[in-house]
């Protein structure tokens, strides 16, 4: 297994925190990263309160880390989203249609709470593309 961390920062580097977690990691022709949040991996700061601009956080912290293993979003294969307000399920949508595209990766949604609790959505991704394992 290959980590995958986040451009610009060594692969031992813990950017958000000293969870026990690596925010992705490649095996082969694959790559699952760790739930992405609204948070700023080079600043560890939360980037704001809206929904919008945390959702295109976390989707932007899922391109950034396939991007460092070589993969795109169009190689993503499933994808778990967290929402903390189902009211924001249609803004969800409209900012998913910004990052991927049809035939879009098979997707869960589920509404839980996030700690801290200013955070309004995590996501995660398994992409996959052939021939790119190292």
């Amino acid at each position: 297994m290959q980590i995958v961390n986040y451009p610009g920062h060594p692969p031992e580097s813990r950017p958000l925190g000293p969870a026990p977690l690596t925010p992705a990691l490649r095996r082969g022709d694959w790559v699952m990263t760790s739930g992405q949040v609204g948070i700023d991996p080079d600043t560890a700061q939360i980037v704001g309160p809206g929904f919008a601009e945390q959702a295109h956080r976390a989707f932007a912290n899922i391109r950034a880390l396939l991007s460092n293993a070589g993969m795109e979003m169009s190689d993503v294969m499933k994808v778990t989203v967290f929402l903390t307000r189902a009211g924001d399920f249609a803004e969800l949508n409209d900012i998913y249609r910004s990052y991927f595209s049809e035939p879009y990766p098979c997707r869960s949604t589920l509404i839980v709470a996030l700690q801290p609790a200013s955070l309004l959505i995590e996501a995660e991704a398994t992409a996959y593309r052939p021939g790119s394992g190292a």
